[in-house]
């Protein structure tokens, strides 16, 4: 059973290095997967949750389970970028994230994309450990 939580965003900044870019100077389109797990990993952080510590404790990993992406402009070379994430819906296993991608407020990319909670031994769909869950509760409430 999936529940709407409180709004709950995190935005980020990156630049964009010439690694990020392809031989025209264009960010290569798989790379604002990149910046976006980022963004992600830094929600977490600001609610309280080191994924490594997850994984130790508990054997349980976040996967991207299901991906929409829709590109709208180009970011270039050395643009400032800010990614925004927000919880848009979270279940017993999942969260659901959308997620975009701005250049001086102007949207670039904008996306949904669900993360999975899986047991590193069983390597099936496991519940979200109810510590965890309570730091996206209490974070959510700010």
């Amino acid at each position: 059973m999936l529940i709407q939580p409180p709004e709950f965003k995190h935005s980020m900044t990156v630049r964009v290095y010439y690694e990020d870019t392809d031989a025209g100077g264009v960010v290569f389109y798989a790379n604002y997967l990149k910046f976006m797990e980022r963004g992600r990993t830094e929600w977490l952080r600001a609610a309280g949750v080191n994924q490594s510590e997850v994984a130790k404790l508990f054997q349980r990993v976040f996967v991207v389970t299901a991906l929409d992406i829709r590109y709208k402009k180009s970011a270039k070379l050395d643009d400032l970028l800010e990614i925004q994430s927000a919880v848009t819906r979270f279940g017993r296993a999942s969260l659901h994230f959308a997620q975009t991608v701005l250049r001086s407020g102007e949207l670039l990319v904008e996306s949904n994309i669900q993360i999975g909670c899986v047991d590193t031994v069983k390597m099936r769909p496991a519940p979200i450990p109810e510590s965890v869950r309570n730091k996206f509760a209490v974070t959510t409430q700010e």
